[in-house]
Formats: structure tokens, sequence, C-alpha cells
């Protein structure tokens, strides 16, 4: 069974573009929507989707969780037709209110050009701002960004935490990737340090100053990536 999100009132927020939305004032009492929401999670957990989507889309003006569910379902072609672009868009605006599961839902549409061609350099900062609320498919597929190199730079010790951190929210792909990289590498000593010796008698060789010249152990290329784990529905 899926878990999807918790409500979400809209009011908390500034939404510019927000579909037919006019003022807050228009908005059901918290009571009212959470129960219509919940109605929708039954019919989702049921499995009738149309229904699902039917409450939801009757709610999404005024609620973000509701309005990345619908967008959820247009995407996977839940209860109705499958529509990649029209789930974009839906994204876009639960994504720019700040909602974390949409900013991840919305990058890892774009990684993938589910609604045109794929466009990363889109989705980064969506998967900054989602990683950074501890979303895991985002540190996910930040990481291997990071891994990679590219479009930003490469940095295996940041793609370890974040691999790290979606390994700890049980994301089996990211801890299967930080077992392929395995260990950090040991950090090199810092070759500007020297070892100063007694000052060489005279007449000896001035050659007593040792300079320490270690270099840094070779960093293994990175393993082919694998697909990050399908979206779910986040946990209320």
């Amino acid at each position: 069974m899926r878990k999807l999100l918790q409500a979400v009132p809209l009011c908390a927020f500034v939404l510019p573009a927000l579909l037919s939305l006019t003022a807050c004032v228009t908005v059901p009492d918290g009571a009212t929507l959470k129960t219509t929401f919940d109605s929708g999670v039954a019919a989702y957990d049921a499995g009738d989707y149309p229904k699902a989507y039917q409450i939801w889309s009757g709610i999404q003006d005024q609620d973000l969780a509701a309005m990345r569910n619908v967008a959820m379902m247009l995407r996977h072609g839940q209860g109705v037709a499958k529509n990649p672009k029209r789930a974009e868009e839906i994204y876009t605006l639960a994504a720019e209110a700040g909602l974390p599961t949409a900013q991840a839902d919305l990058a890892d549409m774009l990684l993938k050009g589910e609604a045109g061609p794929p466009d990363p350099r889109a989705a980064l900062p969506l998967l900054e701002a989602a990683a950074a609320a501890d979303h895991p498919v985002a540190e996910y597929e930040l990481a291997q960004m990071f891994e990679a190199g590219g479009l930003v730079p490469e940095d295996p010790a940041t793609a370890r935490k974040l691999y790290a951190a979606a390994a700890g929210h049980g994301m089996k792909e990211a801890q299967d990737r930080l077992d392929q990289m395995g260990p950090a590498p040991a950090s090199p000593p810092d070759s500007s340090v020297r070892l100063m010796q007694p000052a060489p008698p005279a007449g000896a060789p001035a050659d007593q100053t040792v300079r320490l010249m270690q270099p840094a152990p070779p960093v293994p290329p990175p393993a082919t990536l694998v697909d990050p784990a399908p979206i779910r529905p986040a946990q209320p």
C-alpha cells in the first residue's frame, strides 16, 4: 500500500500562478480540508484511483499535498490519462511553493526527460532544495551529479555524504552505490610541510632540509551509476 502526503493548506504559501485560487478566504476550514484529503488517501489505498484523483483535483487549489498527488497521478496515469506535460506544470506550482516532495519529483522528471528533452541544469536547483530538506531521492540523484562531475564539480566526498544520507532513509540503491565507491581515500600529507633539521655543520652538503613529497593515493573511477529508486508517495 502506497502512502501519500499529509494535507498542507495553501494559505501558508504564496502561489502567484496558482490555477483558480483567488483568496485564502475561499479555502475550507482545516478540519473539512483534512477530511476531504483523507478520503482521497482511503480511495487511493483501496486502489480506487479515479475516485482519489477526483477528490484531490477538487482541492488542489487549497492544498499543496493534494496538488502534488494530482501531479503524481497525471505523471503515472493513475485514475486519469497519463499526461507528463500537465504533471510537470502542476509539480512546478507545488515546487515553487516549497514542497520538497514536489521539488524531488519534478527534478526526477526533468532528469529523465519525461515531458521533453532531459534538462539536468533545471533539475539541479530543485535537487539542491529537496536534498536540503533531507529528501532521499533528491540526495541520491544529487550525489550522482557530484560523483560524475560536469554540471557540478566532481566531488566524491560530497557524493559519499549524500549517498550516506539517502541510505540512512533506507534507500538500497544509495547504500549499494556507497559500497561500490568504497571507503574515502586517506588525505595525503600537506606537500607544503617541511621537516626542519638542525643547521648542517660548516662544509657539510646543504641538503639537510627534507621536503615531504608523498603523492595522493589514486582515486578509482566511478562505477556505472544505477537508476534511482522509483518515486513513492511520501510518509505523512
